[in-house]
């Protein structure tokens, strides 16, 4: 009889820790909103490739909305057994191509990107967001930060020039409120080039936030905008 309630009791104690533990793993502090400028991703040693519905706007696109901890690790693939479903996001499907391609090779429908961002970024802010809101969330949060329309105003223009990394960063800031997060990318002459934006968002996904922490740039004093 004591064997069977330190069995039991064992047993409680196990789920106890394990549901802890999933409950741990759905709290997080806030998101990076990730947009990223297809004209550097291309010019790169991997290249591109277009997806099946053609090339992509000349206009950064989203590369994921990824929640986050303050102290700079993030979770991941949470929930395997909450799989993408691309049916759950059909009515989402036109704007998603146009404003979240996949530039990776070979060629796709973009299915599987949208996939790869649910399955190790969205599953983990489900306590907040289900599948449709993730995604519906980023799409939000691309027309709330228009980057190229924000850069544009400041001069600062995809024609392969070259300009400095504050000037980039202040014209954020100066738009949307808060400092970004910048990362760069080298191309074949070693050239720094304005890759991937990082803004912070609050936990519903919806209000943009300071970063609590911000991705290390990566980027030279004068960075270059290459031209899509």
């Amino acid at each position: 009889m004591k064997a069977k309630c330190s069995f039991a009791i064992i047993i409680t104690v196990l789920a106890t820790h394990c549901l802890s533990v999933l409950c741990a793993v759905d709290d997080f502090d806030f998101f990076y909103f990730v947009q990223q400028w297809p004209g550097s991703y291309c010019d790169t040693k991997r290249k591109c490739c277009y997806p099946k519905t053609g090339k992509p706007a000349s206009d950064f696109s989203i590369h994921g909305l990824w929640p986050n901890y303050k102290d700079g690790t993030y979770p991941s693939n949470c929930n395997p057994e909450n799989a993408f479903d691309k049916s759950e996001i059909s009515d989402l499907i036109g704007s998603l191509e146009k404003n979240w391609p996949s530039l990776t090779c070979p060629s796709s429908d973009d299915t599987k990107f949208w996939t790869h961002e649910w399955d190790k970024h969205g599953t983990c802010s489900e306590s907040e967001l289900d599948q449709h809101e993730y995604f519906e969330a980023a799409l939000k949060l691309k027309q709330k930060v228009n980057l190229l329309q924000i850069l544009e105003n400041a001069g600062i223009k995809p024609n392969n020039e070259f300009y400095s990394l504050e000037s980039v960063k202040e014209a954020i800031k100066e738009a949307v409120g808060f400092e970004p997060g910048l990362e760069c990318n080298v191309d074949s002459s070693g050239h720094s080039q304005i890759y991937q934006m990082f803004v912070c968002v609050d936990t519903s996904g919806s209000e943009l936030i300071k970063c609590p922490v911000l991705p290390r740039s990566r980027c030279a004093s004068k960075v270059q905008f290459p031209s899509f």
